[in-house]
């Protein structure tokens, strides 16, 4: 027996059906659109991997493109969706692996078959493997040559050290080059079952239909015990500010602070405090930093949560030359945000977020992507109603109370990738008073 329930997504409802194997399935029905998009969710990432495992998650990613003994090559494999005019793709993060595929309705079938075959049969043969870490090295090695991204992986280190969030997802060359083909098997049977594993279908469809091929094809999928997510661990800030000397252009820098988790009460004062301070071009830190002193061609703001931590953070390229002036204005202006928001900015703020809430929920790949990661990471479904009120609660009160919350100097920290050697002349800098 299934079990399954049905609840109201604005405009659309989504359905909920468990298979006795406890695989979990999500449709929401848009009879507007041809297109159909499908999710494959997996409770796998670099939260789950110890410093040996580093960037197994993604790697794992990776092999399941290689074939199955049904499409054993790449191109059989991909021209399934992209014969038909579809895409097809995958992503890893720190606490969810993604398999997807967007569709013209005729054809969805066709992508559920497929992300089934690569879940249940793909092939990991040893030179596909060897063959596919190659690839891994230089997607590795691309991050490192963008400025942009290597502040970003310098930043986590400085937030989190020494645990799984703070190491690039993708690992390292050597660590990714020393895991076996035994320890990806293993990886599979642990984190690749039934009870791990949310598929999330949005478009023109009926959710008896999915589910009806779900079972079929995933209902004999094993269960078993799940490698538990390795827990943030709350750690002094003993490093502030990290530096790579590179002869760029342009300086680019990020600053972060410890932000708050998923559940947290005051995570969407936060989203909003963040909207205010730097996500569009009417933002404090935009129309400041670009706008009124010409310092920056961007500078954006924003909130990461996870499922027991977060991180706020502001980024920006600057002039080598104008880097000691930027740094206080937009220490400044992040520091302002606890003096408390006008009445227009926190109105403003408020209809910014649910519209863009309302337009995502146009789409059929974000509806299934919000469906299938809320459920997978807290075994609910808020639905766009809940969260809109929610926002719609957010009150001047809570975006002061939740600035001053984050923003203190002592949990400052500032990666910089640029034309410098010296951290001590940046450590003066790095305060909000």
């Amino acid at each position: 027996m299934t079990t399954s329930e049905s609840q109201q997504l604005v405009s659309n409802s989504f359905d909920r059906t468990v298979l006795p194997n406890g695989l979990r399935i999500l449709t929401s029905t848009f009879r507007h659109t041809n297109a159909v998009s499908i999710n494959f969710f997996f409770g796998a990432g670099s939260r789950y991997e110890t410093p040996q495992l580093a960037g197994a998650s993604h790697l794992f990613e990776h092999m399941l493109f290689k074939g199955t003994p049904g499409r054993p090559t790449p191109r059989q494999i991909s021209e399934v969706v992209e014969g038909v005019g579809g895409t097809l793709n995958a992503f890893t993060d720190r606490e969810v692996t993604g398999y997807w595929c967007r569709l013209a309705q005729p054809h969805y079938r066709e992508g559920i078959d497929l992300l089934s075959d690569m879940t249940l049969n793909s092939l990991f043969k040893d030179d596909d493997i060897a063959k596919e870490k190659q690839v891994v090295y230089e997607e590795i090695r691309a991050s490192y040559d963008s400025p942009g991204a290597r502040v970003s992986m310098l930043l986590d280190d400085l937030l989190w050290p020494g645990q799984p969030l703070g190491r690039d997802i993708a690992g390292s060359v050597e660590s990714v080059g020393a895991i076996s083909r035994d320890e990806m098997l293993k990886y599979l049977e642990t984190q690749y079952v039934a009870s791990n594993t949310v598929i999330a279908v949005a478009g023109n469809i009926e959710h008896s239909d999915v589910v009806d091929q779900v079972s079929e094809l995933l209902g004999g999928l094993h269960d078993g015990e799940i490698l538990p997510m390795i827990p943030y661990e709350p750690k002094p800030i003993t490093k502030r500010i990290t530096l790579e000397h590179r002869p760029t252009e342009q300086a680019h820098i990020a600053f972060a602070l410890p932000g708050l988790a998923n559940d947290d009460p005051d995570r969407h004062a936060l989203s909003i405090m963040s909207v205010i301070l730097g996500e569009t071009m009417s933002s404090r830190l935009f129309e400041e930093v670009r706008e009124q002193r010409g310092l920056a061609y961007d500078i954006h703001s924003g909130a990461h949560f996870l499922s027991d931590c977060g991180a706020f953070v502001v980024a920006s390229g600057i002039d080598p030359a104008r880097i000691d002036e930027a740094i206080p204005v937009i220490l400044t202006e992040i520091g302002k945000t606890r003096e408390g928001v006008t009445e227009a900015e926190w109105a403003q703020a408020l209809e910014l977020t649910k519209g863009r809430m309302m337009l995502r929920m146009e789409e059929s790949r974000a509806v299934s992507s919000f469906l299938g990661i809320q459920e997978l990471l807290r075994n609910e479904v808020e639905t766009v109603d809940d969260i809109i009120a929610k926002i719609a609660a957010v009150t001047r009160e809570d975006i002061h109370r939740v600035a001053n919350r984050i923003i203190k100097s002592d949990n400052l920290v500032l990666s910089i990738v640029g034309p410098f050697d010296d951290t001590a002349h940046f450590e003066e800098m790095l305060k909000f008073d």
